[in-house]
């Protein structure tokens, strides 16, 4: 109990340039704020492609169908919970639409792909008047290591930047490292890390500064969260040795007893 209140003592005397967000920060200084362009669709995405006329009969073929969930099956309609189908993008970029066929989508960004669809029905003399709304359903990220609430989380549109992803998880702990927060990538292939520096300003420049899909964002533990941690684990170490010790010497107490007893 001493130690664990001469460690809180100590970590709250740890310097304000470890804690503090933004120090090198300039008030009242307006500046321009690069226009996020979005993400792009990447092979294994799950697409939600809605299209929308005044004619309803007719945007009813290019429309996957409503599941409900009722009693442990799915049905297509009926009362129950409800769940958009969406559509999965294969290992090539591609989805299969209704009417239109085979369409490729990676490298595009949600509107993008929207526009596309609009232009092939148009074109197609299908829909004079198509409005196609299109939104990801696997937009997720992760948030592990100091932080006070780590898992992964569902992201609503496609916008997250590190800075929402650390509020999800309630921000990091007194012992999370601020100034090399890691964010892993893998997009195309490829797995990339990144460093962002929360005390810096720096970050809002960085390209880890917006997520993309399943992004992982870990936040390492200080010097101090690694030395209790070890000396933790030797302390565990220790009392086992001790008791099993102890445990011996009783076992070698009660038989020698026992035999003394024997011989008188």
């Amino acid at each position: 109990m001493a130690f664990f209140v001469a460690l809180v003592a100590f970590s709250s005397c740890a310097p304000v340039k470890d804690i503090a967000y933004f120090q090198n920060r300039v008030v009242d200084d307006p500046e321009a704020i690069d226009k996020h362009a979005g993400i792009v669709i990447q092979p294994k995405d799950m697409l939600s492609i809605v299209v929308s006329s005044r004619n309803p009969e007719l945007v009813s073929m290019f429309n996957l169908p409503v599941i409900s969930y009722q009693a442990g099956s799915e049905v297509v309609s009926g009362a129950g919970q409800q769940r958009l189908l969406g559509y999965v993008v294969d290992n090539a970029g591609y989805i299969d639409f209704p009417v239109l066929g085979p369409i490729k989508v990676a490298g595009l960004t949600r509107w993008e792909l929207s526009e596309l669809i609009k232009k092939k029905l148009l074109d197609g003399g299908l829909l004079s008047d198509a409005v196609v709304t299109v939104e990801f359903l696997n937009f997720k990220v992760s948030v592990i290591g100091e932080v006070n609430n780590p898992g992964t989380y569902t992201i609503e549109g496609d916008k997250v930047t590190i800075l929402q992803a650390i509020s999800l998880a309630k921000d990091l702990t007194i012992f999370g490292q601020r100034e090399n927060v890691c964010v892993i990538r893998e997009r195309d292939g490829k797995r990339t890390m990144y460093e962002v520096n929360l005390c810096d300003v720096s970050l809002f420049n960085s390209s880890a500064y917006y997520l993309q899909q399943n992004d992982v964002v870990y936040v390492q533990p200080s010097e101090i969260k690694a030395r209790q941690s070890t000396t933790d684990d030797k302390t565990l170490r220790m009392t086992s040795i001790f008791v099993s010790g102890g445990s011996l010497l009783v076992s070698l107490a009660s038989l020698i007893v026992g035999i003394i007893r024997l011989d008188q």
